[in-house]
């Protein structure tokens, strides 16, 4: 398998390419069950914010993120789930399609999640911004309830994200055409 040598926050690493289409490879970038990746980006990243009250994130490759930057900053963070779960009281939602996902999905947050990000300052994170397209839903999804988004960041900026002005990430990622 073909790999892709990265230095992210002084952590190296090889990145397995990973098909999407016939026309387009991707770097397969995971934090899952890499504390050490995920502290060290956390820290780098956190140095690199705005000031906020609590972090979101998309289930699911963002929530270790999340949770290391809330952690060792503002200790509050919120996953907008990808499905709606039995605790979860007057839900509301927004559709999305990602660049590693076949089909739409739908990002939810609970009635209790919006009561906890109103009036707050919210930095959105996520691994790996690419398209832009999960980034753009939680963002209209956290304006739907009047939310106050102080930050976009990310780990890798895959593609043209890495000329974006709005974005905070530690590195570029390349896109593999064929």
């Amino acid at each position: 398998m073909s790999t892709y040598k990265i230095n992210i926050a002084g952590c190296e690493r090889e990145l397995p390419i990973c098909p999407i289409n016939e026309h387009l490879d991707i770097a397969g970038f995971v934090m899952f069950s890499d504390v050490e990746v995920t502290e060290a980006v956390a820290k780098a990243l956190l140095a690199k914010c705005p000031e906020h009250d609590v972090i979101v994130t998309a289930e699911s490759k963002g929530i270790p993120l999340a949770y290391e930057l809330a952690r060792i900053g503002c200790r509050n963070y919120v996953v907008a789930r990808k499905g709606v779960k039995a605790y979860m009281e007057d839900p509301i939602h927004v559709e999305v399609k990602s660049i590693t996902t076949d089909h739409v999905q739908k990002l939810y947050l609970s009635k209790a999640d919006c009561e906890n990000l109103k009036a707050k300052r919210i930095l959105i994170v996520d691994d790996v911004i690419s398209t832009g397209e999960s980034l753009a839903a939680m963002e209209e999804l956290l304006h739907t309830i009047g939310g106050q988004v102080v930050g976009k960041a990310c780990v890798l900026a895959e593609g043209d994200a890495q000329d974006r002005e709005d974005i905070i990430f530690l590195e570029p990622l390349p896109l593999f055409f064929k």
